[in-house]
């Protein structure tokens, strides 16, 4: 898919509302595993954590969509 935009109904959407999408839905995943395996006790403080899991998971899935790109 790459960074290049996408025609949706007339209208140009960005790719990165798709990754972002997809990393905030990894990221929440991720997060659930967390915490049931950690259970109550948060090393982390929650809102820093959570913000840069969704960062580090959509920046990982926007790397893997753009090398795909280079592969096909």
């Amino acid at each position: 898919m790459g960074l290049r935009e996408i025609a949706f109904g007339g209208i140009y959407l960005s790719p990165m509302l798709l990754y972002a999408l997809l990393g905030f839905a990894s990221a929440l995943l991720i997060r659930a595993v967390l915490h049931r395996l950690v259970g109550s006790m948060r090393p982390w403080f929650e809102a820093w954590f959570d913000t840069a899991l969704f960062v580090v998971c959509t920046a990982a899935i926007a790397y893997l969509a753009s090398a795909s790109v280079g592969i096909l």
